[in-house]
């Protein structure tokens, strides 16, 4: 119960800073349009997206809506229920924070604010939230195969040890 508040207040600092980004990203680059972060490699550009990474579903607000609700509420449930390691626990705490942080914008203004432009190759545009559910994710992705291997190596020991038996 208590990780699980934790965890919730974990993921609501990060909302309050992805909001306050995007709050400021809309007040300085809506005017300029874009500004050099790191000359060359990375720059801030104003940008509303209504899909979801890389403009998926793009226009389909209440689809997106939905399925980011059930799915964040969800994870809202497991944070609680569920016991996890500390890096499963701080991985879906980053993927919350940052899902509920684009939910926000997509309730309130039917788009999301996006303001990271990669300018050495190729990307989609992003925002604080989405780096957060991308870390989650991969960070989660990590701890799975860390866990699949640490138990691979159990059972091997014990069928070792068992034969020596």
């Amino acid at each position: 119960m208590i990780s699980g508040l934790f965890s919730l207040l974990g993921a609501a600092v990060l909302v309050v800073i992805d909001q306050l980004i995007k709050h400021w990203a809309t007040a300085a680059l809506l005017p300029v349009g874009n500004m050099d972060l790191l000359p060359g490699i990375v720059e801030l550009r104003y940008c509303l997206n209504d899909g979801m990474a890389f403009s998926m579903l793009a226009g389909k607000q209440t689809l997106l809506i939905g399925m980011t609700s059930v799915m964040l509420v969800v994870v809202a449930a497991m944070l609680f229920t569920r016991k996890m390691s500390v890096w499963e626990r701080i991985s879906w705490t980053l993927i919350l924070g940052g899902g509920v942080g684009n939910l926000i914008d997509r309730v309130l203004n039917g788009v999301v604010v996006d303001y990271i432009n990669v300018l050495f190759m190729h990307f989609a545009i992003f925002n604080f939230a989405d780096i957060c559910v991308c870390v989650g994710v991969g960070l989660l992705m990590l701890v799975v195969l860390l866990d699949s291997f640490k138990k691979e190596e159990t059972a091997k020991q014990k069928a070792d040890d068992d034969g020596a038996a």
